[in-house]
């Protein structure tokens, strides 16, 4: 499975593949329709009370958010990362949509390495570090 990722507000392209919505809100000014959103994974992302503290102090260590992002999906108990990355096997080209400005600084980053390190297919990219 080749994994990328991808700006809600960037124009979609056949090159995405499967494209996954991976934030607890849809982005806004972005239309339904014009997204070209396959899946929207909510389960996956951040809860609401972690999105507010980033959000409200995003000059904080990332590394922290990071933490206890993993933390969050580690303790899932519904399994909903293990159902995700079950449905991406199933598609060559994933790409994960966010709206999140800073490209490098961001829930998908590791929601990233947490799909690639529960999938047993290799991606063609490697995991960044955090």
């Amino acid at each position: 499975m080749d994994l990328r990722r991808k700006r809600a507000y960037d124009t979609p392209s056949a090159e995405d593949g499967f494209r996954v919505l991976v934030d607890r809100l849809w982005p806004r000014g972005v239309s339904k329709q014009n997204a070209e959103i396959d899946l929207w994974a909510k389960d996956v992302t951040p809860t609401a009370e972690l999105r507010r503290e980033w959000h409200a102090a995003p000059a904080s260590d990332f590394e922290i958010y990071a933490a206890r992002y993993r933390a969050q999906l580690a303790a899932d108990d519904a399994g909903a990362l293990r159902a995700l990355a079950d449905e991406l096997r199933e598609h060559p080209v994933v790409t994960l949509v966010y709206a999140a400005r800073d490209t490098e600084h961001n829930h998908v980053i590791v929601l990233e390495q947490a799909l690639l390190s529960s999938s047993p297919i290799p991606s063609a990219e490697k995991p960044l570090p955090v």
